[in-house]
């Protein structure tokens, strides 16, 4: 437990920056934002202006768990990144690899189901809305194709 300086943290299996100040190197960690991060900090009771090498071992832990667990220590449902899971109907929060493959699984859903947003992921469109006419060409279609004048 001494306050000695820590280049780099483990935390939740994810190499963090001990250089940065305790919520934006938190928000470093995939899953988490800035917002959720100082949520955190303010429940384990750790000052956010602290840079994240000087956080304790004990710190440490009680993030982590209010990481893992962040309903059972009162943090909202609208912080968190799954709510209303599909099959536990839930309100969950994934990190790094967990929520990759749940983003993953949920896009192979929408293309088995044949969903507007699944055809647009088989298919390599932009899938929220975006125009297709000038930006995201790929191939070929590169090029802006002009009328002829005067024939």
């Amino acid at each position: 437990m001494s306050k000695e300086f820590r280049h780099i943290l483990r935390i939740t299996d994810t190499d963090v920056d001990g250089t940065l100040k305790a919520p934006y190197a938190l928000s470093k960690i995939k899953g988490i934002s800035l917002n959720l991060a100082n949520a955190i900090l303010k429940k384990a009771g750790i000052d956010p202006d602290v840079r994240a090498g000087f956080l304790t071992d004990d710190e440490v832990r009680k993030i982590e768990a209010i990481i893992k667990e962040p309903k059972k220590y009162g943090l909202p449902s609208w912080l968190l990144n799954r709510q209303k899971d599909l099959e536990t109907g839930e309100d969950l929060h994934l990190i790094s690899a967990d929520l990759a493959l749940k983003v993953k699984n949920d896009i192979e859903r929408m293309k088995e189901i044949r969903s507007w947003r699944g055809y647009r992921h088989a298919y390599g469109l932009k899938v929220r809305g975006q125009r297709t006419r000038t930006t995201g060409r790929t191939g070929k279609t590169v090029g802006v194709k002009k009328k002829r004048r005067g024939a």
